[in-house]
This record gives structure tokens, sequence and C-alpha cells, in this order.
């Protein structure tokens, strides 16, 4: 064990502060936030547009709401699914669910009907709590109807906003609400509020489900990942240990959507578990993100790097006060170095780079927020997180000396395994020296400081007459050519080397350039195998839910599927 590659200079040279061998002894959710309600109950947890929420006010409705599922013989292990953007009834919806001893599931705010339906029928979710918005009222009433859904509590937006807001809301907000159905099994958030406590419930953090998160499909049919509580406490408890700013005044933006892993844990319970403030919008917006961020004076900001290219491009981004802002966390995707570093030039605020899946509760690990960084890797992993490098072709094996291999996981926030898919875990799992190592599908090295680099998806590697060919080294080539603002590479069909690698690249409109004189370029920097078949040019890629280029979309536009 101490011969693997990069496992000792994690011990002997470790960015993070502490120490990276580190307990964290079994915690649920519902006891973290109990500890912090009684340590911070007069601290804002949420600012609204404005508007602050106490810890204590979403104790009290989460403990109501509690009360009210189990007035409907929701019980322990029942799931209860939110399909809400970031408003303040999705701490108290989340809490008061986990306080019935449920298991919440995470729907996106963007679902069609056909999507919401597949994921309820699946998880078996028995109650879905929603907004009065035309976007996402409508849609959950048609899956009540369609699925074994057994009942709707629909949040009013108006009444969680400042009250000018509210009020103009009330009066004038015309299509931006929708009526509540009036239905028996249809509940107006308030009246699932009894006024009373619930009855305690029994929870085992190591074996109690805490959240099923559904992956993001790109591989096939979505999968819920099963999250104990002690998955997601122990999670929270590793980033706020690397973090030397924690326990001091922490405000942090909350623009990345509470139902992605991401935010679930870099917002929303790592802030809990700190005493935090969460300046909390329901979506991305560039420029009412730097208003909010200069308002509140925001102390830390995670975001994909999406978000940090549109701030960039907004010209509020050069007005606005950043001497709050410590740090920034990017996540979700690779970071381009010029982003990075024009972001950093224009906040004065550090903008590390970290790494994280759905399946370890969020985070896996990051380059250090004060400390050596390596640009271009993910750092060190997280306290109590361990990692080694699987041969490519036999997981049973690791990965020879100096080459890449698959990045397997091994930590208190790795998952139990996939809900109703026994044979999915054990495909995704290995035992290793008494432990499991979860297979994260990441291609990567780790030098001889410990810090790892991510080389490619191992699904998203090009077959090239034989040589495989990694879409990320080509895209960030091609980020260097001046004109290229995004690219992503796929494999394409060829008769003769059975695929061949093609670039999709969104170009700066200021320097007009043709898709021909792009692969030409690129094709002289490059091996003769990672040469592109050509450059097509696109005034937008499509993008994920969080906001990251889409491959499997851009893979099915091509294909025709």
């Amino acid at each position: 064990m101490e011969e693997r590659i990069g496992l000792e200079a994690w011990r002997e040279r470790y960015a993070h502060p502490g120490e990276w061998e580190q307990e964290f002894p079994p915690l649920t959710m519902t006891g973290m936030f109990a500890t912090s309600v009684a340590r911070y109950g007069d601290r804002a947890l949420v600012d609204f547009f404005g508007r602050t929420f106490t810890y204590r006010q979403f104790y009290f409705e989460a403990s109501r709401f509690a009360a009210g599922l189990q007035s409907l013989g929701i019980s322990r292990g029942d799931r209860i699914g939110l399909y809400l953007p970031n408003v303040p009834t999705y701490l108290s919806a989340y809490f008061g669910a986990l306080m019935a001893g449920a298991t919440l599931v995470n729907f996106s705010p963007l679902y069609t009907a056909a999507e919401l339906e597949a994921q309820v029928a699946d998880s078996g979710t028995r109650l879905l709590v929603t907004l009065d918005v035309p976007s996402l009222l409508p849609t959950a009433e048609r899956v009540l109807h369609e699925s074994a859904l057994e009942w709707l509590v629909v949040a009013r937006l108006a009444p969680q906003l400042p009250f000018w807001r509210g009020w103009a809301l009330r009066l004038f907000g015309g299509s931006r609400t929708v009526p509540i159905p009036d239905a028996a099994n249809v509940f107006e958030w308030s009246e699932l509020l009894p006024e009373r406590d619930p009855e305690p419930v029994a929870i085992d953090p190591l074996t109690d489900l805490a959240l099923l998160q559904y992956t993001g499909g790109t591989t096939g049919t979505p999968k819920g990942a099963m999250l104990s509580h002690q998955n997601l406490t122990a999670n929270a408890r590793q980033i706020e240990e690397i973090d030397p700013h924690a326990h001091v005044r922490d405000v942090i933006m909350g623009v990345l959507p509470f139902f992605h892993v991401f935010a679930n844990a870099c917002v929303l319970n790592r802030t809990v578990l700190d005493g935090g403030t969460i300046a909390m919008l329901p979506r991305f917006h560039a420029g009412q993100t730097l208003a909010t961020l200069q308002r509140v004076r925001a102390t830390a900001m995670p975001g994909v790097p999406t978000m940090y290219r549109a701030l960039l491009g907004d010209p509020k981004m050069y007005r606005t006060d950043f001497s709050s802002l410590f740090t920034c966390i990017s996540g979700g995707a690779p970071l381009p170095a010029p982003v990075k570093m024009q972001f950093e030039r224009a906040s004065g605020a550090k903008l590390v780079e970290g790494y994280g899946l759905t399946e370890a509760a969020g985070v896996v690990s990051t380059n250090p927020f004060d400390g050596p960084e390596r640009p271009g890797t993910i750092g060190h992993p997280l306290p109590g997180t361990d990692l080694r490098l699987l041969d490519k072709d036999d997981p049973s094996r690791d990965a020879a000396p100096d080459e890449p291999g698959e990045l397997a996981v091994s930590g208190p926030q790795v998952m139990l395994g996939y809900w109703n898919r026994p044979e999915e875990g054990a495909r995704i799992f290995v035992e290793r020296e008494g432990r499991r190592w979860l297979r994260t599908g990441d291609i990567a090295t780790i030098d001889e400081d410990g810090y790892v680099r991510i080389v490619d998806r191992s699904k998203d590697m090009i077959a090239v007459g034989g040589f495989k060919v990694f879409p990320s080294q080509v895209e960030e080539r091609l980020l260097d050519h001046p004109a290229v603002k995004e690219a992503v590479v796929i494999g394409v069909p060829d008769a003769y080397h059975g695929e061949m690698p093609r670039a999709f690249v969104v170009v700066d409109p200021a320097r007009p350039v043709e898709g021909e004189q792009i692969a030409y370029w690129l094709n002289m920097r490059v091996g003769k195998h990672e040469r592109v078949d050509s450059v097509v040019l696109r005034t937008s890629l499509p993008r994920t839910m969080v906001g990251k280029p889409d491959r499997k979309a851009l893979r099915a536009e091509v294909s025709g599927g």
C-alpha cells in the first residue's frame, strides 16, 4: 500500500491544512443541522434577494414539515422529491424530510414531464415538493396524474420574497405564477405545517439513505446514487477541514443549483456545518450574481468554468468590489488556464480547481485554497480520502508506474451503491486490501508531489487506428487559439481509422475565422493520431443542467439519434 504512486507524497507534502489521515465519526444530517441551530440559531442561514432567514426559522419550519409528512404516513426510508429551484423552501423541505426519516430525491427544474415521471417511478417517490411557477407546477401536476406519485406539495414564491418584491408579484405577477390545483392530493405548503413537533425517528448514519442523487446519465439511463447520512456529513466536514477561512465570516454565493451534488456538498451542507450564510439566487445570471456578491460581501463562490467565463464577459465584472472574496472553487468540468488567469486578475480572488462526482457525495480532491497549487491538476485528495490508479484494461491490477490509469476513490463520502441496480454497483466497485474502491471512469496521473491530473474520461477516449486519443488534450490545445472561446471534441465514425476526432468550437465574434483555418492551425500542433477531420463552428454548445458542455447531446446531434 505504501508503494502506490503519490501516497507518500500526500502524507509528507500534504498541501491542505491539517492532516490527510483523519477519521470522521458517524453523524446524521439531522444531528449536524440541530447542532448548527443550537450554535448559530439567530444567524442568517439564507439571504434571498435581501430577505434573511435564520437557522432557527428554518429549524422551526422544517420540524413542522416533518410532522406534516408523518401525518400523511411518510416514514423512515420513504422517498420525498424536491422539484425546486434555489428558494428558501428548498432548505425547509430538505431538512424536514430528513427529520421525518425520509430519503430525499433531487429533480432538476429543467426536467421534462417524461424525465420527471421516469425518475419518480425508478425512485418510488411518494410526495413531490414544487413551486407555483409555470415552468414547474404544470409539469409536476401532469406527473401526479400519470405516475404512482401520491401527493404534490406546492410552495408559493411570493411569501418567500422580500415584502415589496412579494407584494409586486402578488399584484402584478400575471403569468409569473400559476394557480395551485384544487385537489385532495395537492397541498399548499402552509397546509402541511401542523402546529406540533414531529415524532423522533432513529436514524443510522451509516446505513440510512439521506439522498438518492441521480447521475447525469452520460452512459445511458440515469442511476440513483445511494448517499447515506454519513456520506453527506463526512463530505461536509472534509470540505470544512481544508478551508483555512472556516469559522470566520462565511457568506457563500448560492448560484449553483441545489439539485446538483456540487452545490449540495459545497454550498448547502458545508455552509450549514460552518454556521455560514447562503446568498441564494434561483438561477445564474451574470449581472445579478455580481450585484448580489457585492451587496452581501460574499467570501466564497463555487461555480463551473462556464459561469466564470460568463462573469468575465459581463461589463459589471470590472466595476464590482471583490475585496471580501477569498476563494472560488471551480468544478464540473476542466478549468481552462486562460479563464483562471483572467478571473484571478479581475477579481483578486483565488480560483482553484477541484474534482468530484455524484457517487462520492460531491468532492474528492481540490487544489489548496491557500498554499501551493498546480494549475491544470485537481490538487490533493480531501482528508480521509485515498486514491489509486487502476490499469485501464484490467481494474483488478494497478496501473504501471508512470502510466495513466483509471482513478479509484476510497473514503467516507463514497456512496453505498446504485438504487435497485446491484449489478451496476458490483461493476463500479473493486475490492482491494479489504477496502471498497470506487472506479470513477476518469483516466488520471499522479505526480511525484501527489497532485492528480485528470487526463480524460475513459468512455470519452477516441480510438483512432489503435491509438487512444484523449479529447481533453485536443480541447486544451484548441483553447490556445486566440479566436476560440469554447471547444468540445468527440469521436465520429471513420471507415479507415474506426473513429476520428471532430472539434466543435465557439469563436470570439471580434476575431472572425473559418473552421478550416482553425483545423489547419490545430493539426500542425498535435500528434498525427490527434488530428481532427474538421472544425465545426457554432454559436453555442449544448450544455448539461449545471452548464458544462454536453458531449452526450453533441454525439446525439451528430449521429442523428
